[in-house]
């Protein structure tokens, strides 16, 4: 329960954590695209408009005809109109304006020094005390004997960034705002995109447009007039995320139920008895005699329903049920066959243990006061352990030894597909290993597997242990195995798995072929 409730906590919490990163996401990348759009347009229109008031300029200077002559005057004029953006267009000489077109006529723009001069000839002053004119800050170009000046408000014309306090820089310079007298952080005290301040709780953004000119926009305003503006998309994620958190929430309450249940059916199977050992026989393969069989671990529901070892082994060891399992398999086979162990004393049982049986005290104690209970030699019972009860070493090479010195044979089940090595097995007092079926099914195939095993049987042989190769299917693979010195061998071609009267008249049956 507390590994389920701890499930449910972290699925949860990742749930609702993915839905908020998603919405956040969604929300910047949209607002990203939109102000990174508009800051483009901004961009590209604020130099088009600088670029084509120095080229008006360019061209007014390089005109032939007489300054402040009715002609002259008629062409500032019509520049001035076809551009609302501008102000005033004047003719200078010296420091004296002579004449000009637009609002500002008669009017002489003497701002101090410029803030740029370029090397074109181009000389620009940027909105200041000193080019306000009506309260006004205006932008001023001058080339040669003629100078413009422009309105910074209409850069930002139209409110296109939709209600937020906005700046434009030209040249790290700032040239317009909206409103006029917004504060803004300077553009390269933020990085380029959307940004949080948590502190103010605002949303700043920056973007640049280069093609020309160095032209930066920035962009902020309140963080809730941001969600806001991505209330439907807030609320579309939230009714995602309340779907997914109910799906999860209803997956792991089935999950948990029938976990429960099957815990509680295995509890009951347990007492019922419903736990029952079905016989798989274990067949030497020069004589074709049968040895004995491996006890495997049956559920049979009261319906008739047969629970797969793969479905409720599991259960069991989350459990903690899997050493009753064991007992429940050990009290079936003694039962069923004690009759034949003490007729035949040559046949033997395999009992898989689990490693839960190694470190459950007195376990050994149990195995002896069953058997005494039946009649039955220690021999009769041989015990197959895992790779994986062998890791703990210790405990497991103190129980393997009192097992054969009681007189059990110790098999390794599925070798190949734990942790341990032939070197390693070497350190236990080991007397049979099972070759896992995997390795019996590569025989004959040419694959990296089929080399595998005939080190494994070799190296096997070297340390004096029997083998037994799983998963026999065919007369081809006997053939192989028994060439390559391998002892005995179980699998379908024998046999399936027998219930008890069945195993015991296969036993009667005699030789196989």
């Amino acid at each position: 329960m507390i590994g389920i409730s701890i499930a449910a906590l972290f699925g949860l919490a990742a749930l609702c954590a993915s839905v908020l990163w998603f919405l956040w996401r969604e929300s910047v990348a949209a607002e990203e695209a939109h102000v990174g759009g508009l800051a483009s347009r901004l961009g590209a229109r604020t130099e088009a408009i600088i670029l084509d008031v120095r080229n008006l300029l360019r061209d007014f200077d390089a005109a032939e005809e007489a300054r402040c002559s009715p002609e002259h005057l008629a062409r500032l004029q019509e520049a001035a109109i076809s551009r609302p953006w501008l102000r005033a267009i004047g003719h200078w000489r010296a420091d004296q304006r002579l004449c000009g077109v637009g609002f500002l006529h008669g009017r002489a723009l003497k701002p101090p020094r410029a803030d740029r001069i370029y090397d074109s000839g181009v000389i620009a002053w940027w909105p200041s005390e000193h080019t306000e004119v009506g309260g006004v800050q205006l932008f001023i170009i001058r080339f040669g004997d003629h100078d413009a000046a422009i309105d910074p408000r209409m850069l930002l014309e139209l409110d296109p960034l939709g209600g937020r306090q906005a700046g434009l820089w030209v040249e790290g310079l700032r040239l317009a705002a909206q409103p006029w007298d917004a504060e803004l952080p300077a553009p390269e005290s933020l990085p380029v995109g959307l940004s949080v301040d948590t502190e103010r709780e605002v949303v700043m953004s920056r973007f640049s447009h280069h093609d020309v000119l160095p032209v930066d926009v920035v962009a902020v305003e309140p963080l809730a007039r941001f969600w806001d503006r991505y209330l439907r998309t807030l609320a579309i994620g939230s009714g995602i995320g309340t779907l997914l958190v109910g799906a999860w929430l209803y997956a792991l309450m089935r999950y948990t139920r029938h976990r429960l249940s099957m815990a509680t059916q295995l509890r009951h199977a347990l007492a019922s008895g419903r736990i029952r050992a079905r016989y798989q026989p274990v067949v030497e393969l020069d004589s074709g005699r049968c040895v004995g069989a491996e006890a495997l671990a049956r559920w049979t529901m009261e319906g008739g329903e047969m629970v797969p070892p793969d479905t409720f082994i599991p259960i069991a060891e989350s459990a903690g049920l899997v050493h009753e399992v064991t007992l429940a398999v050990l009290q079936s086979l003694l039962q069923e066959l004690g009759d034949l162990l003490r007729r035949r004393p040559d046949l033997s049982i395999n009992l898989n243990l689990c490693p839960e049986d190694l470190k459950t005290p007195h376990f050994d104690q149990q195995l002896i006061a069953a058997l005494a209970r039946a009649g039955l030699e220690n021999g009769a019972i041989k015990l197959e352990i895992t790779e994986r009860a062998l890791v703990n070493t210790d405990t497991a090479r103190d129980m393997i030894r009192r097992f054969r010195e009681r007189g059990h044979q110790i098999a390794v089940d599925d070798f190949g597909t734990g942790y341990s090595s032939l070197s390693y097995l070497a350190s236990f007092d080991l007397d049979v290993l099972k070759i896992d079926k995997s390795f019996v099914d590569a025989i004959g195939t040419g694959s990296a597997t089929s080399h595998v095993i005939v080190h494994v049987i070799e190296m096997a042989n070297s340390l004096g242990l029997r083998t037994v190769a799983e998963g026999v299917q065919t007369p081809e693979q006997v053939e192989w195995l028994r060439a390559h010195g391998v002892h005995y061998g179980q699998g379908y071609l024998y046999s399936p798995p027998l219930g008890a009267q069945d195993f015991i008249d296969f036993v009667a049956g005699g030789d196989v072929p």
